[in-house]
């Protein structure tokens, strides 16, 4: 079923593209390239962005501790 929608899609897009001087259909290649370019490029470089996001001295047990002594519970129980 999605391929059939992916193929509708392209018909239509074809349709609409198809009255297109030749000049601005190798523009729109050309940006159409491009993007996948970018979208590997940018899948590849995914991880790093990640990578060495925070950096502490402190040992994992530590920041768990911290972040356990830090935390403050102000729930009060309404009587009926």
């Amino acid at each position: 079923m999605r391929s059939n929608t992916n193929a509708i899609l392209i018909d239509n897009y074809f349709g609409l593209l198809s009255s297109l001087s030749k000049e601005n259909k190798l523009k729109l290649i050309a940006k159409l390239s491009n993007s996948i370019i970018d979208e590997a490029t940018d899948n590849e470089n995914i991880v790093d962005k990640f990578f060495g996001a925070f950096e502490s001295k402190k040992s994992a047990e530590e920041l768990i501790k911290e972040i356990r002594e830090s935390r403050t519970f102000n729930r009060t129980i309404e009587a009926f």
